[in-house]
């Protein structure tokens, strides 16, 4: 089957699952957003890459980074990459689309797209980006937002309803997808997400990473990822604060764009020198990158509850490090990280209790160590692309028929 994943994030694990549904004879193509600040995986060609796979980078405008938080010229950015992909996907003529990550009117356009050919459409939902945008608007304008919110909550029930079928990555959403939106129930299947453990080894802590940064010996509190609206950097300044007297001990923030930023002011300010901001890092160094971590760190607001499942927290279960999150506890990775016993949860308002957690896994050891074993042994028994890839091509019979 000519099939087309497109990820408009350009995640790692979505990228292989495009190379494992190639390596299964199928013709592929994964598509992507060019010029995004966000954690990126391997998106280029490789040797090893069969010739029935092939990556194709979507052009965007280059000012999107720089407009990311105008919502008016960031939509006009948004329509405007929908439409190019709608152009890509006219000329390559997939038999199916599977679309992920995609903000809602560049989702018109590869809907459009896909419909314009005949392939079939499969909206892969990560995150109920209307309701965000519903949730974000009516704060920031009363009234309007109002308005502007059921607007694209009506653009997304169009989507829905108009897919061929829905992949949900947890079945927290599948409620919301029946009941906000009119997907019928039997239209969604539940896929949840996972990180590329044959990626992600178990690297060394005193690694050459780690060398280059100034981090052997230390202590580290890494935080990696994208630190934006959702977000909330007060909580790892504070973590630099508490530690600021012990030399050992290092929070290391590898971010890009509004978050990052505020963090730069605020280290200057407050003159904290065991504060390390860095832009992202080339995919082929995370390994590296997480092995030089101690504690590996992830947020989420409250607005969020079960809408955004951060995969982030996928990643760092590959490290076999304990993890630290502030996220609401209905939360996906908040109920993975109990069950698992793989680190400790706090609410995403208790600043204080997300310090103590970092001050308590520093000086528990032990206990630390055992999450970081739970944890690896977690993703090594869940994240199988064979099986997963399985369920993508169980999906793709369905289909057909």
């Amino acid at each position: 089957m000519k099939i087309l994943v497109h990820d408009y994030a350009g995640h790692p694990f979505q990228v292989q699952l495009s190379r494992e549904l190639a390596s299964r004879g199928h013709h592929v193509r994964h598509a992507y957003a060019g010029g995004l600040q966000t954690p990126r995986g391997e998106l280029q060609k490789r040797e090893s890459d069969p010739d029935s796979f092939d990556s194709f980078e979507v052009p965007m405008s280059p000012d999107y980074a720089k407009f990311k938080y105008s919502f008016i010229k960031r939509r006009a950015m948004e329509i405007e990459y929908g439409q190019s992909a709608a152009k890509m996907i006219r000329e390559w003529k997939p038999e199916l689309v599977i679309s992920a990550n995609t903000p809602t009117e560049s989702q018109t356009g590869v809907l459009a797209g896909s419909q314009a050919v005949g392939a079939k459409f499969v909206y892969w939902c990560q995150d109920f980006y209307s309701i965000a945008v519903d949730k974000l608007v009516r704060k920031k304008i009363p009234v309007l937002g109002g308005l502007i919110g059921n607007y694209y909550k009506g653009l997304d029930r169009k989507h829905l309803q108009a897919s061929d079928h829905v992949v949900a990555i947890t079945e927290d959403f599948k409620p919301i997808m029946v009941d906000e939106f009119g997907v019928a129930a039997d239209k969604v299947t539940v896929i949840p997400n996972w990180a590329p453990l044959e990626n992600l080894p178990v690297d060394p802590k005193d690694n050459a990473w780690a060398a280059e940064q100034n981090l052997t010996g230390k202590f580290v509190v890494l935080y990696t990822g994208t630190l934006g609206m959702k977000h909330n950097p007060n909580l790892l300044l504070g973590v630099a604060e508490r530690f600021k007297d012990n030399d050992e001990v290092r929070v290391v923030v590898i971010s890009e764009g509004m978050g990052s930023d505020w963090l730069k002011e605020q280290k200057e300010a407050k003159g904290l020198s065991n504060l390390i901001l860095l832009g992202y890092q080339p995919f082929d160094k995370l390994p590296q990158v997480l092995a030089s971590g101690d504690v590996l760190t992830g947020v989420l607001e409250e607005d969020a509850g079960v809408f955004s499942v951060p995969s982030k927290v996928l990643t760092y279960l590959c490290a076999k490090k304990p993890i630290l999150l502030a996220v609401p506890e209905v939360n996906l990775a908040a109920r993975i990280i109990r069950e698992e016993e793989a680190g400790l949860t706090v609410g995403p308002a208790d600043e204080a209790g997300f310090w103590d957690a970092a001050e308590k896994l520093y000086n528990d050891r032990p206990m630390a160590d055992a999450m970081a074993e739970r944890a690896r042994s977690y993703a090594e028994k869940t994240f199988d692309v064979k099986l997963i890839g399985n369920r993508f091509e169980d999906l793709m019979k369905q289909l057909e028929k």
